[in-house]
């Protein structure tokens, strides 16, 4: 969400605007995300956020977008996941085809609530695969919330075809992102920068080209690591292991994409020909169609040949 657009629904609803961006510790993060989404409270706002997600991610450059969504926050005002992801799914199908980003989306389970909620949701999830969700996700605290419950919900989203992407190896560490693959058979696991730790992890992750979705900002807002500078994305890079840089909430942690790319670049030192790696894998590792991937790759190519 654009914080102009928390300010706008805030000040409508007459409630206090939630400070953004001043907080420490991921329960004050959670806090002030729950006070956010609190605001979408109605058809009408959820379809402007997900517009402006479409228009910010266009503006930076994307070309295919995959956003998570947790539906059982909006059951009170849909009356259930499927309506909530319904309104979704068409508002990004229509705000897509006006910026002419791709999109596809990523339903998030909930790891601190009971796993029968995921459950739910993965049959819910896996009834819109081919009709735009291409994802199931597992988020939240990962201290004391390991991914093993959720095996059976995974199960159930990847034999419907849908690509597993859960959280882990961001506040715990490499048997969080164990935990993953093994039990969640991810493909791609959000975070895992934590991966550092383990030297076998490593080589496991290189070896079975598990890509892992980087978040540099967030990572330094939360305490993952203590400054930008120090964020082991490079370590990671010069393991083989396949990498993406995400923004991942703007809102609260402050960069897009675009500015993500560019604080990787001038902080972490990686060249362009790193970076076009990563949008490479950004593209390859994700539901987008093949069509998508081939151009964006000839995009790409096109401007790593170009003169600086």
């Amino acid at each position: 969400m654009r914080p102009s657009t928390l300010e706008y629904l805030a000040i409508e609803d007459r409630q206090d605007v939630p400070p953004v961006r001043e907080f420490t510790g991921f329960a004050a993060f959670v806090n002030l995300y729950v006070a956010a989404a609190g605001r979408v409270n109605s058809e009408a706002r959820l379809r402007r956020v997900v517009r402006e997600v479409v228009e910010d991610a266009a503006a930076d450059g994307v070309v295919w977008l995959e956003p998570a969504f947790y539906s059982p926050r909006y059951q009170d005002i849909f009356g259930s996941d499927q309506a909530s992801i319904e309104v979704v799914l068409d508002e990004l199908a229509v705000a897509g085809r006006g910026a002419n980003v791709g999109t596809g989306l990523i339903i998030a389970a909930d790891r601190t609530a009971d796993p029968s909620e995921a459950l739910s949701l993965a049959r819910v999830a896996a009834s819109f695969a081919g009709r735009g969700v291409t994802g199931f996700g597992l988020a939240n605290d990962e201290t004391g919330w390991p991914p093993e419950p959720f095996a059976e919900a995974f199960s159930i989203a990847r034999d419907a075809g849908l690509m597993s992407v859960p959280h882990g190896g961001e506040l715990e560490g490499p048997e969080s992102i164990i935990g993953c693959l093994d039990s969640c058979g991810a493909h791609r696991v959000m975070h895992g920068v934590r991966a550092v730790e383990s030297p076998e992890l490593m080589r496991r992750l290189a070896d079975e080209q598990i890509c892992l979705d980087v978040c540099p900002s967030s990572n330094v807002a939360l305490g993952v690591v203590p400054m930008f500078r120090d964020h082991p994305l490079p370590e990671l890079l010069e393991a083989g292991i396949h990498c993406t840089i995400n923004a991942d909430d703007p809102l609260l942690f402050g960069p897009g994409i675009l500015e993500e790319y560019q604080l990787c670049r001038d902080e972490l030192g990686l060249d362009d020909v790193t970076l076009a790696r990563i949008a490479t894998w950004s593209l390859e590792s994700s539901a987008a169609p093949p069509s998508l991937i081939a151009s964006g790759r000839s995009r790409i190519e096109s401007w790593l040949s170009a003169p600086p």
